[in-house]
């Protein structure tokens, strides 16, 4: 065969790879059609250090439907980003788990897949959390990062049942103060997000792992943390409200007991994480902090 053809056949390849976006693990969000969709003005959280961690573009059916920044060797999320659609917030159950079979370098289409039955999850469990590692504890939960309350279309729900959006969460915790806090932001923005909200979920840790097996499996979260953007907002809002747009953020301990959500600011949030995950000095959640456009028109704009 000749040499251009070849060229020809690789760059054609290429071409459709990029068009379809069928490798879900990829080494820029903006390299898969409408991942960046997911986060705010299509810019990813900057300023993480490790070279190791896995970008997810979460695909579901064919199609992205949100951003996990992953921990092969935790096996649970640093982050998932999502958009926030309106939704009554209840919740379903009979969601199949799902793993991501690009974590293992394992053939597919993109998609995450529901976990196989038998003994078929090992060919792929040194790369991710599976079912096996959560059987058996009782102490914890799998809690979502991007929870199905927060998604209202079906399989934009479906989408939030792979292992790699959950880590492991003390049980009063999650179905108390953090579920109720993401109850409380689901009916805030709702209610008075008049555009896209863009939310960023993640964790902390400390070195705790669940074992499986005489082996660390698992890492469990010391703090669980969130943010959002939302620059269209109801400027006629009560005031408590008001001051919590363009963006407010909330930290709580993965504990039993002092689990309180507390609300910050997100600049007080990244402070707080910087000094315990591994970021630089240019760490930051939302590009440009979220800025929200100026109400005024640009004829009432003048310079000091």
């Amino acid at each position: 065969m000749q040499p251009s053809v070849i060229f020809l056949g690789l760059a054609i390849t290429m071409l459709l790879s990029e068009h379809w976006g069928t490798a879900t693990v990829v080494e820029d969000f903006n390299h898969v059609e409408r991942c960046k969709d997911s986060l705010y003005m299509g810019t990813p959280p900057r300023g993480f250090r490790s070279d190791k961690l896995k970008k997810i573009c979460q695909r579901y059916a064919d199609k992205p439907r949100y951003v996990t920044l992953y921990d092969s060797q935790n096996r649970i999320p640093v982050y998932s980003a999502y958009t926030f659609k309106k939704t009554e917030g209840d919740r379903r159950v009979d969601y199949p788990w799902m793993y991501e079979p690009q974590l293992a370098e394992l053939d597919g289409n993109g998609n995450m897949l529901p976990f196989p039955t038998g003994y078929l999850h090992m060919k792929f469990e040194d790369s991710q959390a599976v079912l096996d590692d959560y059987s058996d504890v009782v102490l914890y939960e799998r809690g979502h990062l991007n929870p199905d309350q927060h998604q209202s279309d079906p399989q934009d729900r479906a989408a939030t049942y792979t292992l790699t959006n959950v880590v492991p969460e003390i049980r009063e915790f999650n179905i108390g103060p953090w579920r109720q806090h993401e109850e409380r932001i689901r009916v805030r923005l709702n209610n008075f997000c008049r555009g896209t909200a863009y939310i960023v979920t993640g964790v902390t840790t400390t070195g705790n792992m669940i074992r499986r097996n005489n082996q660390d499996r698992v890492a469990i979260p010391e703090d669980v943390w969130s943010a959002y953007c939302c620059t269209e907002y109801d400027r006629n809002a009560p005031h408590n409200v008001r001051i919590r747009f363009p963006t407010q953020a909330a930290l709580a301990k993965n504990a039993k007991e002092g689990n309180t959500v507390q609300e910050l600011s997100v600049l007080d949030l990244e402070s707080y994480l910087t000094n315990r995950m591994a970021v630089d000095k240019n760490f930051q959640l939302f590009y440009d902090n979220c800025v929200s456009p100026s109400p005024l028109p640009p004829y009432l704009h003048h310079s000091k």
